[in-house]
C-alpha cells in the first residue's frame, strides 16, 4: 500500500469504528447474501463475531506502516480458520461484503480512491491469512 492510501484507510476507519454494529450488521447480512453457506460458520452471536472483526480491523489497520509485523499473527489466524471450515474462496467473499459494507457506511466519502485503498488493505489481510490456511 502507498502512504496515501493507508492514510485514507486510517481517516475512514474512525467512521467504520463509530458506526461498528451497524457496519457489522450491514457486512454479515451481505456475507450471507453472497454466500448463504457461510452461515454455518458462525457458532456464536453475531455481535460477538462483530466485536472481533473490528478488533481485528482495528489492529491491522494502527499497523498499517509495519504491516510485515501482524502478518504472522494474520496467518496463524487464517491457519485457525481452516478449523472453523473457512475455504480459501471464501476470504474474496468476505472481502467483497466489507467493503460493501464500509461503503454503505461512508456514503459519499467512499469515493473510488478511498474504496481501492480499502481494496488493497483487505488484499494484504487476505493474502496473509491465505498464507497461513494454506500451511499444514
Amino acid at each position: 500500500m502507498t502512504a496515501p492510501q493507508r492514510q485514507l484507510v486510517r481517516q475512514s476507519f474512525e467512521t467504520v469504528r463509530d458506526l461498528s454494529g451497524p457496519v457489522a450488521l450491514l457486512f454479515y447480512g451481505k456475507l450471507f447474501e453472497l454466500d448463504p453457506a457461510a452461515r454455518r460458520l458462525f457458532h456464536i452471536d453475531l455481535a460477538v463475531q462483530a466485536r472481533k472483526i473490528i478488533d481485528t480491523l482495528a489492529t491491522v489497520i494502527e499497523s498499517l506502516d509495519r504491516f510485515d509485523s501482524i502478518r504472522p499473527r494474520l496467518a496463524a489466524l487464517g491457519h485457525q480458520h481452516v478449523g472453523y471450515g473457512v475455504r480459501l474462496e471464501q476470504y474474496d467473499t468476505v472481502s467483497t461484503a466489507l467493503i460493501w459494507a464500509i461503503g454503505q457506511a461512508l456514503g459519499a466519502d467512499f469515493d473510488s480512491a478511498t474504496r481501492e485503498a480499502w481494496r488493497q488493505a483487505l488484499s494484504d489481510v487476505c493474502a496473509a491469512m491465505r498464507e497461513g490456511a494454506e500451511q499444514p
